[in-house]
């Protein structure tokens, strides 16, 4: 036994932190082209949303816990939505960075991805966006919320674990796409939906009241971010 895991540690380790080869050119640019599938289109983005909102809300709880916030839980809903709850002052530093890591978190954490992508750290990718599933499964507190997070959790475990390398390299690189590409569009629905019905309880009105600057100033920081690190990440992905 002790000699079993004296070979079996090393290997693991091995594999987590060692390189794998990067995927032809035409696998990088078809995985981008089936995210955009699952983005662009209205039915297929109320599904695939699922994702981006997971991301979205574990942004929220993990700046509200660097922060020293107390995370309190999250909510997942069917319609996409979420809510994430913590404990602090109601204002201040700490606060405004928690309600800006929402729709930023999609963005950044793509562009994380591509960053470890681009020097051939697939395996390690697959085991962090587990690892944070694992720990955002925690916090969950709704029926909803725990099965999206278990499902796209074991999606990863079973790629990381028992597919081969090319079905990882794909599959990583159609992860860090969609979160590159589906995280663009939620900044545009909030721009309309603010624009229609007016001001309210969003993350950029609420980051108004926080700060006393423009709503629309802070729509232009998510848009912002969303864009150039699509720019940026794409690049990467692309050897470019």
């Amino acid at each position: 036994m002790d000699r079993l895991a004296a070979t079996a540690l090393p290997d693991l380790w091995d594999r987590l932190l060692g390189t794998q080869p990067s995927p032809d050119r035409w696998v990088v640019i078809g995985t981008a082209l089936v995210a955009l599938a699952a983005v662009v289109p209205a039915a297929l983005w109320r599904v695939a949303r699922n994702a981006v909102t997971i991301a979205h809300e574990g942004g929220h709880g993990l700046v509200a816990l660097l922060t020293g916030r107390t995370l309190t839980g999250i909510r997942l809903h069917s319609d996409t939505s979420g809510l994430t709850l913590s404990r602090g002052k109601p204002y201040g530093l700490g606060m405004i960075l928690t309600a800006a890591a929402g729709y930023t978190a999609p963005p950044l954490l793509g562009l994380g991805g591509a960053a470890l992508l681009a020097v051939g750290r697939i395996t390690l990718l697959l085991w962090v966006a587990t690892a944070l599933l694992l720990a955002m499964l925690v916090m969950i507190r709704n029926a909803y919320g725990v099965l999206t997070v278990v499902l796209t959790g074991g999606t990863f475990l079973l790629v990381s674990w028992l597919a081969g390398p090319q079905v990882q390299a794909a599959f990583a690189y159609a992860v860090v796409w969609f979160l590159l590409l589906g995280g663009v569009r939620p900044a545009f629905e909030l721009q309309v939906r603010r624009a229609r019905e007016g001001a309210g309880e969003s993350d950029a009105d609420q980051l108004a009241r926080l700060t006393h600057a423009p709503a629309g100033l802070w729509l232009f920081l998510f848009h912002a971010v969303s864009l150039c690190s699509l720019m940026g990440g794409g690049r990467w992905l692309l050897g470019l």
